[in-house]
């Protein structure tokens, strides 16, 4: 737990909150439901074991923040609490719920145990392979999809390994529960392609044939998709993009836009994938129940020299959710 203040809000609960989600709870000494609210809060922040972190923000210590935040997201009451995750305010609640409700509330937000330990298995094996050391890092990656078979991420890695490794039918097995899905997901339609084109490439033309075939035929675009194939299948991934990219300039549309398609998986499969999401994706919006949309705040400011401090109590109360 920590206690937010104007020269920490920025470190301690925004750039905190992109690691790991942050729940911030804004309360006051004299209030009654805060001083039920809290003990739980800490209860629950010991008991989720690091899927997320408690802040507190004492509104009448840090009136400049408390009021901002109560300003942007239309709430006057106290306790509220803001869930905060990469970066961005992404739910929150009002009132001294009972701990059956927060946990629910958490639950939809923040990682569970498994997505946790398939994400250390995942980073371990980022290492290990880094460090040349495949086969142990192929180990921990099979072991993290064993503990999570929802961690895209760790499912990626794995597949991606399997496949530089030149473990097709492997791959393709680690691959099939979430082949339905690769649509929606650039990544994995990568890995989609990659397991075509080495489908592919044991049934293509010698290297010379097809270079011939082009010689002969500079818009034989079937001959070059079919080296470029030879090429993705053996993680030539350059020169693929070479041949892609002539067919590209010639005929973009070709065979259903497949040489665009094909280039565009390569380039996903050269970068890196974004960090694992611990929850719904981030709106950019705070949705507390009962209480309309509203843009995140800015970084408080402090108040203008002479400024009078406004309590958080002096709005008024407003309906808890």
């Amino acid at each position: 737990m920590i206690d937010i203040t104007l020269q920490n809000f920025e470190s301690d609960l925004i750039q905190a909150s992109v690691p790991q989600p942050v729940l911030l709870d804004i309360w006051a000494p004299w209030c009654g439901p805060c001083r039920t609210l809290g003990p739980i809060l800490e209860k629950l922040e010991v008991a989720y074991a690091g899927r997320f972190k408690l802040a507190k923000l004492n509104s009448d210590d840090q009136p400049e923040i408390a009021g901002q935040l109560s300003q942007a997201f239309g709430v006057r009451s106290i306790p509220f609490c803001v869930l905060f995750d990469k970066g961005q305010p992404v739910d929150g609640f009002v009132g001294a719920l009972p701990e059956a409700q927060i946990r629910a509330f958490l639950d939809r937000h923040v990682p569970t145990a498994e997505a946790m330990e398939a994400d250390a298995e995942t980073q371990a094996a980022e290492e290990l392979a880094a460090g040349g050391d495949t086969d142990a890092a192929l180990a921990r990656l099979q072991q993290a999809v064993a503990i999570d078979p929802a961690n895209d991420i760790a499912r990626f890695d794995y597949v991606k390994l399997l496949l530089e490794r030149g473990e097709v039918a492997k791959a393709r097995q680690a691959f099939e529960p979430v082949a339905g899905k690769a649509a929606a997901d650039a990544k994995l339609t990568a890995l989609g392609h990659w397991l075509d084109a080495c489908d592919a490439a044991p049934k293509a033309r010698s290297a010379d044939l097809l270079a011939a075939a082009i010689a002969a035929n500079r818009r034989d675009f079937e001959a070059r998709f079919e080296l470029a194939q030879t090429h993705f299948a053996a993680g030539r991934f350059t020169q693929a993009m070479d041949e892609l990219l002539e067919i590209i300039m010639r005929d973009k549309a070709w065979n259903d836009e497949l040489a665009r398609k094909t280039y565009v998986a390569v380039l996903e499969l050269m970068n890196k994938p974004p960090a694992k999401a611990a929850g719904p994706e981030a709106k950019g919006a705070l949705e507390v129940t009962g209480k309309a949309a509203a843009a995140p705040p800015e970084a408080p400011s402090a108040p203008p020299p002479g400024g009078r401090r406004r309590r958080a109590g002096e709005a008024g109360s407003a309906a808890a959710a």
